[in-house]
């Protein structure tokens, strides 16, 4: 039986995603922590399936960060969904590069996207936990969205959210193939509309040419999505 971990300070909050976590999924054991000390001594007496991790916790505002850095350090590999008013802009490339597997942030979400992005999380674990394929590689790119594990491109690590690594994953499957923006809509949690897919696509281009600026494999098909053209 799965074990959840809930890291909210505020405790309406943290009741409610707990609450809704309970909802879809009565099966699981949620536990509720509401400051740093109490979550890393339970980290600590405890390995959970998956953890849910607000960033500020009462008055220390990167608290989440020490929590992340003591569950790597104890159970590396441990999901971690965080959940913070921090501005997702900013702290969901500095969350992914600690290793979380998701971003979302508060007041941006309903339960719908919260639940959807949970389960899609716990089932990702489970299936991580049963097997262990070897990622997809091609031509220097190795991704692998189900299994959470940080995709590179010849050698160096790209710093992706999960959303941008399922576009990435779907376009390289179809190598050579134009990709509809309807195609993409089935990857995309919230926001399924054009401008919010050349978003993601636009991040996915950013992260490669951080690494090399040449890269030039994703092109646009005007008027009907992308293709992936190496």
């Amino acid at each position: 039986m799965d074990t959840i971990a809930v890291i909210e300070d505020d405790r309406p909050t943290s009741d409610q995603l707990a609450g809704w976590i309970r909802a879809a999924r009565p099966e699981l054991t949620v536990h509720q922590w509401h400051d740093r000390d109490s979550a890393e001594a339970a980290l600590a007496r405890e390995r959970y399936d998956l953890v849910v991790l607000d960033i500020e916790l009462g008055r220390e505002r990167h608290a989440g960060v020490a929590v992340i850095n003591t569950i790597n350090k104890l159970h590396q590999g441990t999901p971690v969904l965080v959940v913070s008013a921090m501005p997702a802009a900013i702290y969901r490339g500095i969350m992914k590069a600690l290793d979380a597997w998701d971003y979302l942030q508060k007041t941006h979400f309903d339960e719908a996207e919260f639940v959807e992005t949970f389960l899609d999380i716990l089932r990702a674990s489970r299936a991580r936990r049963g097997s262990d394929p070897e990622p997809a590689t091609e031509d220097g790119l190795s991704l692998d969205p189900l299994w959470q594990r940080n995709p590179t491109w010849r050698g160096q690590r790209i710093n992706l959210p999960l959303t941008a690594q399922r576009i990435l994953a779907t376009l390289v499957q179809k190598k050579g193939q134009t990709v509809s923006y309807e195609e993409l809509y089935e990857v995309v949690k919230s926001g399924r509309n054009r401008d919010n897919v050349r978003k993601h696509v636009s991040a996915i281009r950013d992260a490669f040419r951080d690494l090399d600026p040449a890269f030039d494999a994703i092109e646009n098909v005007p008027m009907r999505g992308f293709r992936w053209s190496r």
